[in-house]
């Protein structure tokens, strides 16, 4: 896959979408796609080329869904299986067999299948720790923006923060982005002993620079302003390879993550995309309110993060 480090500025997603169908399409377990969004998608991805979907699911439910929208089907295959939990555990076993490269949730909450990828037994648990990552373009942001983690550790420790930003910088390098930039949120820019944020920011630091972080510059404490704004980074006298040209911004907990995200897309008409990662795959896990182009460029981010772990 052809990969420009610099893809054109307000249409990034789109931009990841061309490239990911340039490539062969990834074989894709489709979890209980048994409504209008979760199968519609997956049908659009596979019509663009980004995945071959396998769906996973009561097959007459499925099969309804399909006649519902009108959509042709027959050419897929169908696992059929009594309901959304046992379609989580038939994704995660043929993830494990090598018979799929992603995952893509369906109609089922995050949460179940969630539990199945980190099931000891039968899911597909790494050494580190799952995270998510949001994928931004925005309007006023002059390359792609990561925000991590605003969909999975609600109150990351520290050693989760670590594997938080490695999986970041990881997903960032199958990009063409050979040594991120990583911002580490909090509401000050000094160590404050009664801000854990700023401790944990400090700390990681000097975990990149002893090598247990590795692939990217890591700045911290951050606030915001001087994260993304090289020009407040001087106002206040921060001297920083990080400010003002930050790939990704790690915030605090899940909250912060979470507003973050949300306020850039209804208050700065960001679009974006999203993947959950350190499984043994990467997780497509948008939500079931996604716009047609997140479902998209969440497909072809997994594209690229498949082929990336695969070359490595």
């Amino acid at each position: 896959m052809t990969v420009n480090i610099q893809p054109p500025i307000h249409n990034q997603l789109e931009y990841f979408i061309e490239q990911a169908a340039c490539a062969p399409a990834i074989v894709t377990a489709v979890v209980h796609p048994v409504s209008h969004n979760s199968l519609v998608g997956a049908i659009e991805a596979a019509n663009k080329g980004l995945i071959t979907p396998i769906l996973i699911g009561p097959s007459a439910k499925i099969q309804a869904a399909a006649d519902e929208e009108e959509l042709d089907i027959s050419t897929y295959e169908i696992i059929d299986v009594e309901h959304s939990h046992a379609a989580a555990e038939k994704a995660c076993e043929l993830a494990r067999q090598a018979c799929v490269q992603t995952l893509m949730k369906g109609d089922l909450g995050s949460s179940e299948l969630i539990s199945a990828i980190i099931n000891k037994q039968i899911g597909l648990r790494t050494e580190r720790r799952l995270s998510h990552v949001f994928v931004f373009d925005v309007p006023n942001y002059h390359k792609p923006l990561i925000i991590t983690d605003g969909a999975i550790n609600v109150t990351p420790s520290l050693n989760d923060k670590r594997d938080i930003i490695q999986n970041a910088i990881d997903f960032s390098h199958s990009l063409g982005v050979s040594s991120p930039k990583v911002a580490i949120l909090a509401a000050v820019e000094k160590v404050k002993p009664n801000m854990p944020s700023t401790i944990d920011a400090a700390c990681l630091c000097k975990m990149a620079e002893r090598g247990q972080i590795t692939g990217g510059i890591l700045d911290g404490p951050l606030a915001f302003d001087n994260a993304i704004s090289q020009q407040a980074a001087l106002d206040k006298h921060i001297c920083s390879d990080v400010s003002g040209d930050a790939d990704i911004l790690l915030a605090p907990d899940l909250e912060a993550a979470n507003m973050i995200a949300k306020q850039l897309i209804y208050l700065a008409n960001a679009k974006s995309a999203g993947l959950a990662l350190g499984a043994r795959v990467p997780i497509i896990l948008t939500s079931r309110a996604e716009t047609p182009l997140g479902r998209l460029a969440s497909c072809a981010l997994a594209s690229y993060m498949a082929r990336h772990t695969l070359s490595s």
